[in-house]
């Protein structure tokens, strides 16, 4: 890409809900593009569809920009060269750019009513018409400026009559575009309707206003999601009808992303999945219901960042992890594919794992604090550590250190051993009340000599060892599985684990009686 650009790049949600995580996918490449070429990042609004505009959500959007650490340079919040960022507060600038199409004859006036467009599509259907669209000829029977006379046109205005602009679609053309992606794109205009460019409220549509703030916004590079391809035609003819061509921003449609399995496109369906699908967490207005988001369930805004780079782009060779910085050196628009990608959580969750491996050794302390404080619980730094370094190779989410440690610091109860259902040998309990009484007479103690102690007893006494280990994992953890056991029973020391293996035998014995 040549340097001598001026890189301005828009992320350009629409507040009608939570932020699906194919829409940070696009936020991210317009941050990374911009970054790289010392350009501009811009956040803009667009709010026209104000019926399913709502509350909350472009807070949402902010909070979600500003947790992954790529916040805009100009938007609502920071402002910039534009006057206004959300088109909800630009109405009055689009409107003489539609005065100025309908003048040249390429948008006219329709004053048909619900009943009339639903009779127009009813036969068409009956036409067998596979895909019924006001266009060159269905427009023929309609009521608007096309077919009408000025007088009559004239009349219906001044009376105030309702009515929508649309965009004249030329007859038999092909419409062309270059895409960065995908190379040249061209589509036969018969497959295309009159898009409505300004509705009834004298609001424009997504389609008006997302060409003339591009525009105005002197926009270098449309980055978006491949669903967009079928409506680049419509944006195309506005930029020759406006004459803005010259000023034609390069247009991105990035890859689809897909299902786990491959099946069908990831939706906002967040109860259609397993995984998170937002960012962060989110209020469904229509449920009244909290859903988590990826950063509610433990991922990093690291893992999101470096997850969501590789779906769709690839570095040109095998490696896998970069941080922001990194990314943006290394990223390019010649380096996105076009094929679609399946959403892989699994490989999330190894990006947070690694993540969490590399975290600071205070990072890791506050991780496990947190959860002790939230318990009324309080140990001492070096202690905690000792747990954060054992576990981290074990967890992936920063609760599992919670999750997996908590024997650490809170010891079973006789009512926990009871619930065990679980059945031992009595040459075992006879073992570990042996194990009992010569850790109790060593003078020393760590886990290779507790694990020298336990195989010697296992040996001169022929226990099974497997029935053995799980035993005494049962005793000092409450647990069938866990982190080194004989490790563990060095960080949780001597009087401890002595206590909690007599506790356990007591437990079992009372329970068989």
């Amino acid at each position: 890409m040549s340097e001598n650009i001026n890189i301005r790049v828009r992320f350009a949600p629409s507040p009608t809900g939570a932020l699906h995580i194919g829409g940070v996918r696009t936020a991210l490449y317009d941050y990374a593009l911009a970054k790289k070429h010392k350009g501009v990042f811009i956040l803009r609004i667009e709010d026209t569809d104000q019926k399913r505009f709502v509350p909350g959500a472009e807070k949402y959007i902010y909070d979600t920009l500003k947790w992954l650490g790529i916040e805009p340079d100009e938007g609502p919040m920071q402002g910039g060269e534009a006057v206004y960022y959300r088109q909800s507060e630009r109405i009055e600038i689009y409107k003489p750019y539609i005065t100025q199409l309908i003048e040249q004859g390429h948008a006219y006036y329709a004053f048909d009513t619900t009943e009339e467009l639903d009779e127009m599509r009813k036969r068409l259907e009956e036409a067998k018409v596979s895909s019924p669209k006001y266009n060159v000829i269905s427009r023929e029977w309609m009521r608007n400026s096309l077919v009408m006379s000025s007088e009559e046109v004239k009349e219906l205005l001044d009376k105030g009559a309702p009515y929508v602009v649309r965009l004249k679609v030329p007859h038999k053309q092909f419409v062309r575009f270059y895409d960065k992606v995908r190379g040249w794109i061209k589509i036969n205009s018969e497959d295309l309707d009159d898009k409505v460019l300004m509705k009834s409220d004298g609001i424009p549509t997504y389609h008006f206003a997302n060409v003339v703030d591009d525009y105005l916004m002197r926009i270098s590079h449309v980055i978006r999601g491949e669903e967009w391809i079928s409506s680049t035609p419509i944006h195309i003819l506005l930029y020759q009808y406006l004459n803005w061509e010259s000023a034609m921003p390069q247009f991105v449609h990035l890859p689809l992303l897909l299902k786990p399995d491959g099946v069908g496109k990831l939706s906002k369906r967040a109860a259609d999945y397993s995984f998170p699908v937002f960012p962060i967490s989110w209020v469904d207005p229509n449920i009244g219901m909290q859903i988590e988001g990826f950063r509610e369930q433990g991922y990093l805004p690291e893992t999101l960042i470096n997850f969501l780079a590789l779906l769709g782009w690839n570095p040109g060779n095998n490696q896998e992890i970069f941080d922001i910085n990194e990314f943006i050196q290394l990223f390019s628009l010649e380096r996105l594919g076009n094929s679609a990608v399946k959403f892989d959580i699994n490989k999330a969750k190894w990006f947070n794992q690694y993540y969490i491996r590399k975290s600071s050794d205070d990072v890791l302390i506050g991780y496990l604090t947190n959860d002790l404080k939230l318990n009324n619980l309080e140990f001492g730094r070096e202690y905690i550590l000792k747990i954060c370094t054992m576990l981290k190779d074990r967890i992936t989410f920063a609760e599992d250190f919670w999750k997996q440690g908590k024997f650490f610091f809170i010891a079973p109860t006789k009512q926990d051993y009871i619930n065990l259902d679980i059945n031992i040998d009595h040459s075992i309990i006879k073992g570990l009340e042996e194990f009992i009484l010569l850790i109790n007479d060593s003078d020393t103690f760590s886990a290779e000599m507790v694990k020298s102690i336990f195989s010697n007893l296992v040996r001169t006494k022929s226990l099974n060892l497997g029935k053995a280990m799980v035993s005494l994992r049962y005793a000092v953890t409450c647990n069938s599985s866990g982190p080194d056991l004989m490790s563990s029973i060095e960080i949780i020391g001597k009087p401890e684990v002595i206590k909690r293996i007599q506790l356990f035998l007591d437990s079992i014995l009372s329970k068989a009686l």
